[in-house]
């Protein structure tokens, strides 16, 4: 999207929420001389702290940029969503900021963790990570493929930190090297969404202290996106397997991904597995 069709949208956007909201809604008298059902914009302005002046230029669609903080504040007098607040935000940023689960609903770590309890019975690893790939959950063949991470701290289980200091996971996954390539370019993305995560930085400075190859890879400035790819393996029973990882999102669960394997083969060459 251009920043002027952004724009134009939110204040077309900014209009249509505002109308449907009733004075009663908000605590405030009709008044006779009223003639529109919805909220003057003063009166939006006043309720969520702005001057009238610079809210009426954000419904024009003019040149202004209004901070996260005022966009929440707007969601607040003007009752909207979660799914509203944040196509606000994607308007005004093209990002989302803090995304926060529905009333009511499961965390999003809830919502991962039944998701891969259902592949608990699959012969082919299913795992789930937050934003910093903390493990949040795995299925049973996730520990043969990598390994049985309800034996490490629960501080150490990080699928990016296994990788980098487990001697397995380099007997595991031949192409490791390339996997640690690939997962720093998808961090090096992520980071263009997240500028001032604390915990984030701090990761990626001991991450690059812990292991040269990532450090070499961070360095190159490479960027990649969550895409399907294919993982090689050398399985301690079933011997080089090639996987195809299918990474699931969705924003009842953002920031966690679910990170399904399936054969890279075709159907009619899979081999059966006990």
């Amino acid at each position: 999207m251009s920043e002027d069709f952004s724009r134009r949208e939110l204040a077309r956007f900014l209009r249509s929420r505002r109308e449907r909201v009733t004075p009663a809604d908000v605590g405030l008298p009709a008044g006779p001389r009223r003639r529109a059902a919805g909220l003057r914009r003063e009166e939006v302005a006043v309720l969520a702290g702005l001057s009238p002046t610079w809210y009426t230029y954000l419904e024009q669609g003019r040149d202004i940029h209004p901070s996260a903080e005022v966009l929440d504040s707007l969601a607040r007098v003007l009752g909207l969503t979660e799914d509203e607040r944040r196509y606000m935000h994607l308007l005004a940023h093209g990002k989302v900021n803090k995304p926060r689960p529905l009333a009511g609903e499961l965390s999003a770590e809830e919502i991962v963790r039944q998701l891969v309890h259902t592949a608990e019975s699959s012969a082919y690893p299913v795992y789930a990570v937050n934003l910093y790939c903390d493990l949040v959950a795995w299925n049973r063949a996730a520990t043969s493929y990598y390994t049985d991470f309800s034996r490490l701290p629960p501080d150490r289980r990080n699928m990016l930190r296994w990788m980098l200091e487990a001697p397995e996971a380099k007997e595991l996954l031949p192409e490791w090297t390339e996997e640690i390539h690939d997962l720093a370019a998808r961090w090096r993305a992520m980071m263009a969404t997240r500028d001032g995560d604390g915990r984030l930085d701090k990761l990626i400075a001991e991450f690059r202290e812990l292991s040269p190859v990532f450090d070499r890879w961070w360095e190159t400035h490479d960027v990649q996106e969550h895409r399907s790819r294919t993982r090689h393996f050398r399985h301690p029973r079933l011997g080089d397997q090639a996987m195809r990882l299918i990474v699931v999102q969705a924003a009842d669960f953002a920031p966690c991904v679910v990170v399904f394997h399936v054969p890279a083969w075709l159907p009619d060459d899979e081999p059966v597995i006990d």
